[in-house]
């Protein structure tokens, strides 16, 4: 009698339940845990209610953290992007050998600990630091200028820690295109600069989708660079989550901050994601 033969393109869900009871205990969890202790109306948790999303969003300061927070990751995923694609397209245009060692440059920051990248950047940025000593230097200030501790420090320093993330999908993204498209536009009469804006441009749209969606939440959520180049003269909702729960104990806010933070991250990315999938439509059109 034949043996039977087992379709192996489909599997026992019980294989699945490993992952999903860890799922289940390190993700959901921990996140149902810190939605119910947003709704407590007092850190002694006697009361529930709404209490702390109406102080959040009835609170002019609050709001405007939040508001910073998101236009802090626009400004990085912007400077990311206008530096890392001219990486990517180097990467793409450059002989093997070249290839290889600009995306060891681009994965060696990976291999550094980001709080010691950060403290370089502490150093770089500092009045006796690099570029302050560059410009006095060269005689083009007088006085070292302040570059730690501004909002411009803390976008450059965001921008080099988080330039893997926005750099690799575009290297995936320009990898994919065929050759044979730019040769064929050039044959055609377009310029180098019309061939990119008409052809190369709209084909890499979906790597810079990506890139800009992984650049933005990392931006926007890293907790040591906002801390040590922004210093406490600018406040960020990681920073902001931070002083609530450990300094001034009220955990209720904190968690409610952190759910109103979840939640406008999210739309973020699904606005992303919507961009991607249209990108897809227009690239395969």
């Amino acid at each position: 009698m034949a043996a039977t033969l087992r379709n192996v393109t489909t599997y026992d869900l019980k294989l699945a339940a490993p992952l999903a009871a860890g799922f289940a205990v390190f993700f959901v969890t921990p996140l149902v845990i810190l939605l119910a202790l947003s709704f407590q109306t007092d850190p002694q948790g006697g009361h529930f209610g709404l209490t702390q999303y109406v102080n959040f969003l009835g609170d002019s300061f609050s709001l405007g953290v939040l508001g910073s927070t998101l236009w802090l990751g626009v400004k990085v995923t912007a400077l990311t992007l206008l530096l890392g694609y001219p990486v990517a397209w180097l990467h793409q245009r450059s002989p093997g050998w070249a290839k290889g060692v600009i995306m060891l440059l681009v994965l060696l920051p990976l291999l550094t600990s980001v709080v010691v990248r950060t403290f370089a950047w502490v150093v770089i940025l500092g009045r006796q630091g690099i570029v302050n000593a560059s410009l006095l230097g060269l005689g083009l200030i007088d006085t070292p200028l302040k570059l730690l501790y501004t909002e411009g420090g803390v976008v450059v320093a965001l921008a080099q820690v988080q330039m893997p993330l926005m750099v690799l999908p575009l290297i995936t993204a320009l990898g994919r295109i065929d050759p044979n498209l730019a040769d064929a536009s050039s044959v055609l009469g377009a310029g180098h600069w019309r061939t990119f804006r008409k052809v190369i441009l709209p084909l890499s749209l979906p790597g810079i989708i990506a890139g800009c969606l992984l650049t933005y939440a990392a931006a926007i959520t890293a907790f040591i660079t906002q801390s040590l180049i922004g210093g406490g003269q600018m406040l960020f909702m990681p920073m902001y989550i931070y002083q609530q729960a450990s300094t001034l104990q009220n955990w209720p806010f904190a968690a409610a901050i952190s759910v109103i933070f979840l939640v406008a991250v999210l739309v973020v990315v699904s606005i992303f994601n919507v961009l991607g999938r249209l990108s897809r439509g227009y690239t395969n059109a």
